[in-house]
């Protein structure tokens, strides 16, 4: 009988809880938008996650631009091979993270997508992705759904090109993201560079180097711009001195480790405070997934100033 009495106080006691609870909405994923871009002549398509509680309030949130990977790599795969929408979710509900809007542009160059855009501007100016993601989609984006606007409300999140392309960002333009995360970003040595065959170039290199180059033609300005040495010679080092924008994690058998360690020390020498972690595994989704989390919560940080100011 004492059992009984005990088992209904339980179940009385969570019912007044979960009614003193104020509901929470669940979270939206919408695959299939769409945002047009006079700099391309074409629309741009993106995968969109909405935090719980969007749809029921009226308040602005900050924004987090999440960039694939290359080869096969499409806005789609943040939520069917990273599950980062139930990550999300979990981190929101346990208030480890507040929340915010998430979008995955794309960023093929077409179906096909033979040719890599590295979400950067081709060498020939033909495709000027980062021009139009500055330019078209982040007003076009930041205007249609509830986010807070400006640098500070403001990140990024990129796996292998996508986690170039947020580094680059971050450095081109420090006053226009809070911060980045770069998950196994994909920069190749001068020796990985040479060592490409002519088909693998120009399905990564072709539109951000030019089309057809052989030997130390690849070395040319487009590819000294990208170099870690470069990109960080040319920034503004006053925005990074007391926050540590930028979070690196690579696997310690990835075949970019070595750029991604010469960006590290680049950084370092040029006194650029950041966080460059080296965990165990290589270049693929299994070390992604485990990856995430660290990085999310890395990205709230720098949205909501917990590192300080």
């Amino acid at each position: 009988m004492k059992r009984h009495r005990i088992a209904a106080l339980v179940t009385a006691s969570t019912l007044l809880l979960s009614l003193a609870l104020p509901a929470m909405t669940n979270a939206e994923v919408r695959f299939d938008n769409a945002v047009g871009s006079d700099t391309l002549g074409r629309p741009v398509r993106y995968a969109l996650y909405l935090p719980p509680g969007y749809d029921e309030d009226s308040r602005d949130y900050p924004i987090v631009y999440l960039l694939h990977g290359g080869g096969t790599g499409q806005p789609a795969d943040w939520f069917t091979l990273a599950g980062i929408d139930q990550l999300f979710d979990r981190l929101i509900t346990e208030g480890e993270i507040r929340p915010f809007i998430a979008v995955a542009p794309d960023g093929r160059r077409d179906e096909s997508n033979a040719v890599a855009t590295y979400f950067l501007d081709d060498a020939d100016a033909e495709t000027r992705w980062e021009t139009m993601f500055f330019d078209d989609f982040i007003p076009a984006v930041e205007t249609r759904y509830r986010a807070l606007g400006g640098g500070e409300a403001r990140a990024a999140l990129g796996i292998s090109m996508g986690a170039v392309a947020a580094t680059v960002y971050q450095l081109h333009a420090p006053s226009r993201f809070a911060g980045i995360a770069a998950l196994s970003p994909a920069f190749r040595s001068d020796t990985q560079l040479l060592g490409l065959s002519p088909d693998a170039y120009r399905s990564r290199y072709g539109g951000l180097l030019g089309e057809g180059l052989e030997g130390d033609a690849r070395l040319n300005d487009a590819w000294e711009a990208l170099r870690p040495e470069t990109l960080v010679a040319q920034t503004d080092g006053a925005r990074f001195r007391r926050v540590p924008r930028f979070y690196f994690d690579i696997g310690a058998d990835d075949p970019f480790f070595e750029g991604a360690a010469d960006l590290h020390l680049s950084l370092r020498d040029a006194g650029i405070l950041h966080r460059f972690r080296v965990t165990e595994g290589g270049h693929d989704w299994p070390f992604w997934r485990g990856a995430l989390e660290d990085a999310v919560l890395h990205l709230d940080a720098v949205l909501t100033r917990d590192y300080g100011e």
